[in-house]
């Protein structure tokens, strides 16, 4: 049995559960997850049994259907959603699971008008529930990224890529050109490095500031490799850092270490998160750390499990998450300290393997 055949045989135990005859997916990083197929149009159906699953795409990805899927009937439509539905109809499914996250109210209307006799009733997410547990495969792959990200900061810093007077620009597109020459397939999301007062906004897209002697320059990158992202951030210091700066690093490294150490099998994400959210707390910094302390990784840079004050659910071993801390102080600056880690028995490991103190240049 193929990996995709099992994870089939998962969702169809999911869907027997909840009383569907088969589920329709139409997220295609679901239908990837499902079947391997990576086109930009396709769909999946899964039924009750192995024999009622089929998927579809249209007649530019025929033959990529056949390689990447070959253990499914394929249907060769335009309409790929509308016509599995038809062919769930005909073979009398009748309570069919569809992806109410993903379908669009029109397409929505379609699928009722292609197969009136079809109830449909939202899965709620039943696939990327899956997802969140990963196997020792996609684990593997996932080390693979995070490893081709690691190399390429050390090579920036070895070769002096950050340094003062190269601006923001430059640096992230330094970083992303090592890390595609080292055999990413492209940069999880876009690269943000985020200088001095920069730092402060958790999301800056990097400009044309030169880096300055004092700065501390944010860092939030990640590679792609085999469909499967990795997520890191680091915070360096260029020349010369005030006192307030080191504190203020020493705090989020604390609050990384606490967070990482709370990542364990049945744990609350909400613990998790609160494990690193008091130590920022007690520091006096609490209303400078405004997001989440992480969230899962894998297939999509941002997955389930996600951890944070008002999150829910427990954490499960093979989940993949990243733990992210950060305080920003407005008009100053910023420092923010992430990586990917795997739930394990015991404690947790890190795929993300840069250093954690504080670095100079």
């Amino acid at each position: 049995m193929t990996r995709q055949a099992h994870r089939r045989d998962r969702l169809r135990a999911e869907a027997a559960g909840r009383g569907f005859d088969a589920v329709l997916v139409t997220s295609l990083v679901n239908v990837r997850y499902l079947t391997g197929f990576t086109g930009s149009n396709g769909a999946v159906l899964v039924g009750a049994t192995a024999a009622g699953d089929a998927v579809a795409t249209d007649s530019r990805y025929r033959i990529q259907v056949g390689v990447r899927a070959p253990d499914l009937p394929a249907v060769i439509e335009r309409a790929a959603a509308v016509a599995l539905l038809k062919r769930a109809s005909g073979q009398g499914m009748r309570r069919v699971g569809y992806e109410s996250h993903d379908v669009t109210v029109d397409g929505l209307r379609d699928l009722a008008a292609a197969a009136p006799d079809v109830e449909l009733v939202s899965a709620e997410r039943a696939v990327e529930g899956l997802r969140a547990v990963k196997d020792e495969a996609e684990i593997a792959t996932l080390g693979k990224a995070c490893a081709i990200a690691d190399r390429a900061l050390a090579g920036l810093l070895a070769d002096g890529g950050l340094r003062a007077g190269r601006s923001e620009r430059a640096v992230a597109l330094d970083l992303d050109r090592r890390m595609l020459e080292l055999g990413a397939a492209a940069v999880s999301f876009e690269t943000i490095v985020a200088a001095g007062p920069a730092g402060a906004s958790p999301h800056h897209r990097p400009d044309d500031r030169p880096l300055a002697d004092g700065d501390l320059v944010v860092i939030d990158f990640g590679a792609e490799h085999g469909g499967y992202h990795s997520d890191m951030t680091r915070t360096v210091g260029v020349g010369t850092l005030d006192g307030w700066q080191r504190d203020l690093y020493d705090v989020v490294a604390r609050a990384h270490r606490a967070g990482c150490a709370a990542v364990i099998p049945g744990a609350s994400t909400r613990a998790v998160d609160a494990a690193a959210r008091s130590v920022i707390d007690q520091a006096g910094h609490g209303a400078e750390f405004g997001h989440g302390l992480g969230h899962g990784v894998g297939l999509e840079i941002h997955e389930a499990p996600a951890l944070g004050p008002s999150s829910a659910g427990t954490l499960g071993a093979l989940m993949t998450v990243t733990v992210e801390p950060g305080v920003y102080v407005e008009g100053r600056g910023g420092v923010r300290i992430e990586d990917t880690l795997v739930v394990r028995d015991g404690e947790p490991e890190l795929l993300t393997t840069t250093g954690r103190d504080l670095i100079t240049v």
